[in-house]
């Protein structure tokens, strides 16, 4: 057996997720809506399958889509792309993940990793050869500073894999932290991996920026996105890569050995929904944000201290006031004994660990949240 898979632990999700079925817990952990989403976006989906081309689309991603992504792009984010020779359609975010990790990392080659980061970059990255580099950003504001990249970066320094919004921490880079880190790119010659599949999940006015539009990274990064994000259908499994074409030439390759290609009426649907008016993206937001405050006020209410969300589907409590030192074993004793599951943030570290912080998905209905919520007034009561 591989010995980097076969001693891989059973992710925290799957063990919290578990647990919920088990105990019937409502299920606040893992980050995926109970919508079932957007109604014409799925009607276009199976209408394509009935009406459409079901044989091997073109491994690269069918040209509908391959157009769209560049034109979506280009309206939301001012990136002018070439759809022919910058942009390939793959089986999800985790694949691209995968597949441009295995095109760029050599084995002995460096990896910049910022923790708390998404579980699957380790395994990735050491799949590759790649020796990992880790960055700990701390709470509440999780930001890049000069003397912990300095730290992590060395002339052995091929990539950097990058998360915004960041995942668990619900957080946004801003302006200052994305300029050091391409200052840090361009120094170290070092190629940017950017996770961006939070793009258009981020609220209170804020506008992505992406990777590729940082001063000197357009032709050193490779920027990623979902649209089981975007469209709240993270089963579907679509990810876009977009990167220069000395780059995409290498990725193409990788991906053809994972995946190959992806079902072509799920790509049809997604071009029909990348062209939608704005509307839909803003009103996308707000809802999601109108859950996130909702959500946020009832934790507030009943006395937890929360870490606010900028993006994504969660949002995170410091646990510390409530004198608990350990995340693992308060999530495990929130599901088992008043029935809510959540996430232990320590389980997004390789080292160095933070113990005091605990994320909550909020991309649920109304009903579930507030069920939720009962639930953890009775965690409070009973501690007190």
């Amino acid at each position: 057996m591989n010995n980097l898979f076969a001693n891989l632990p059973t992710t925290v999700f799957e063990v919290m997720s578990s647990l919920a079925r088990e105990t019937g817990a409502i299920n606040l952990g893992q980050g995926f809506p109970d919508d079932p989403g957007p109604e014409d976006v799925r009607r276009a989906a199976a209408d394509a399958v009935l009406n459409g081309y079901n044989q091997y689309p073109s491994m690269m991603g069918i040209p509908e889509l391959r157009s769209a992504i560049a034109t979506h792009y280009k309206h939301w984010q001012g990136v002018d792309l070439d759809p022919n020779t910058e942009v390939m359609v793959t089986s999800g975010a985790t694949e691209a993940l995968a597949g441009a990790i295995l095109g760029i990392v050599e084995p002995g080659d460096e990896v910049v990793l910022f923790e708390p980061m998404y579980d699957a970059y380790l395994p990735l990255v050491r799949l590759a050869g790649g020796v990992p580099k880790f960055v700990t950003l701390q709470p509440p504001h999780f930001r890049l500073t000069e003397e912990a990249l300095a730290q992590a970066f060395s002339p052995k320094t091929k990539a950097v894999l990058f998360n915004n919004p960041l995942n668990p921490t619900a957080t946004t880079f801003s302006d200052e932290d994305l300029n050091l880190l391409a200052d840090f790119c361009r120094r170290f010659d070092a190629i940017a991996i950017s996770d961006e599949v939070w793009e258009h999940v981020v609220f209170d006015g804020r506008q992505h920026r992406p990777i590729l539009a940082l001063d000197g990274l357009r032709e050193r990064s490779v920027k990623i996105g979902s649209a089981g994000k975007i469209f709240s259908l993270t089963g579907w499994k679509v990810g876009f890569v977009c990167a220069a074409p000395h780059i995409m030439k290498v990725l193409a390759k990788s991906h053809q050995f994972l995946t190959f290609t992806t079902a072509p009426n799920l790509q049809a649907a997604v071009a029909y929904g990348l062209a939608k008016d704005d509307a839909y993206f803003e009103d996308m937001r707000k809802n999601f944000a109108r859950s996130r405050d909702r959500f946020t006020d009832g934790l507030r209410t009943l006395g937890f201290d929360v870490i606010p969300s900028q993006g994504t589907y969660f949002v995170n409590i410091d646990i510390a006031p409530l004198d608990e030192t350990d995340d693992v074993a308060f999530c495990r004793r929130l599901v088992m004994e008043h029935g809510v599951a959540a996430i232990p943030v320590s389980a997004f570290y390789a080292q160095g660990a933070v113990k005091n912080v605990v994320r909550f998905c909020f991309a649920k209905k109304d009903a579930t949240l507030d069920a939720g919520l009962e639930r953890l007034a009775d965690a409070v009561r009973k501690a007190r």
